[in-house]
Order: structure tokens, then C-alpha cells, then sequence
């Protein structure tokens, strides 16, 4: 999964393949998820952990949103998903997550380990085939430039971690939030960033 900052929004993208070690489980599993309008996460690890932390995720988000009347800023749902993971410690959720979205005070990536450790990042890349993907992003990204500009990025970076790792592949999903809000590409779109 890979999150970038861009000028005017967050692009966060994943594949679709999901594995328990060398046994393929499904290949076009979900990995982006919507949180909200304007806040998104991804998931990488134990699938079952990953998706508990989403639910979780959604429901305070939809609460606070009923009882403050405002969006829950992107930093407290980080926060609030750092203090699910430390609190588990002892028995880990094993899930890294990326949490992204644009908020009042701009858009912001955070990336989360599984013990609750909690850094915002202007490009993060987590899972199997995150090394492979900062390859690509240490140096295409560029700090300021808007969401357009970095979609070829992105989709190069997933697209060289789903060649030349076994546990990526199949296929992938990428996810824009930005003024106009949460919205995923159609495959017509990244079939034709992926010609670009």
C-alpha cells in the first residue's frame, strides 16, 4: 500500500492480491478503505486485525460526526487508531496501517506500526512490497506538485511492487481525496495512467 501528500489532496493505493505466505488467498481483495468523505486508510498484515481496525475507524468517525457536527480531523484518527494498536501491544494486532485525508488544516498521511507508533509522512509505502515501491518514490516524488501530476507515480510504484514481489499482484486500486472528496478510479482511468 503507498499514501502520498499532494498540493491539493492525498493519493492512497494498494494491489489486490492477499496471501497467507505462499498460498494466494483472493486476488482482488480490498486494501483502500473509505472511512469517510474525506478520510480513507490502508491496510497491510493480518487481514482479520486490518479489517477490525477499520470498523472501528468508521464507527468513531460517524460519531463524532453526529455529535460534533464536523468531520473528525485526519491527525485524531490517527491517533485514535495509534491508541487501538499500543493498547493490543502485549498481544499485537499485527496491521500497518496508512491513514490519509484533507482536512481544515490541509491534507496528511500518517503511517501506524503494529505497536502504535505514529509518524506523519509526506510518501509512505507499507507491506511486502514497500521496498520495492520507495524505490520508485524516493525518486519521482516531488513535495507541492498537485494530486494529477503524482498519479502516474503511484501507479508506477504499485505497478513495480506487484512485478517483483510474490505476495503483490493481480491487479490494483488507487484512491483520491481531495476538495470534491473521497473517490476511487475507474479502471478506464488506471489502465490509462498505467500506458502513460
Amino acid at each position: 500500500t503507498i499514501g502520498v501528500v499532494c498540493k491539493d489532496g492525498v493519493i492512497m493505493a494498494s494491489d489486490t492480491r492477499v496471501t497467507m505466505g505462499f498460498y494466494v488467498a483472493h486476488k482482488h481483495g480490498k486494501k483502500v478503505y473509505q472511512i469517510d468523505d474525506h478520510l480513507a486508510m490502508t491496510i497491510a498484515g493480518s487481514l482479520a486485525d486490518a479489517q477490525k481496525a477499520v470498523d472501528i475507524l468508521t464507527t468513531n468517525a460517524k460519531l463524532y460526526k453526529i455529535e460534533l457536527g464536523r468531520p473528525l480531523p485526519i491527525s485524531s484518527a490517527a491517533r485514535l487508531l495509534a491508541n487501538l494498536l499500543f493498547s493490543a501491544r502485549y498481544v499485537p494486532l499485527l496491521a500497518q496501517v496508512l491513514v490519509g485525508g484533507l482536512d481544515d488544516t490541509g491534507p496528511h498521511i500518517f503511517s501506524i506500526d503494529p505497536f502504535g507508533s505514529l509518524t506523519e509522512e509526506k510518501y509512505v509505502s507499507t507491506g511486502s512490497g514497500s521496498p520495492v515501491a520507495y524505490g520508485i518514490l524516493e525518486e519521482k516524488y516531488k513535495e507541492g506538485v498537485p494530486v494529477r501530476e503524482m498519479l502516474p507515480v503511484m501507479v508506477k510504484a504499485v505497478n513495480a511492487a506487484m512485478k517483483r514481489d510474490a505476495a503483490s499482484g493481480d491487479s490494483f486500486n488507487v484512491a483520491v481525496i481531495d476538495a470534491k472528496g473521497y473517490r476511487d478510479l475507474t479502471d478506464k482511468e488506471k489502465k490509462q495512467l498505467l500506458v502513460d
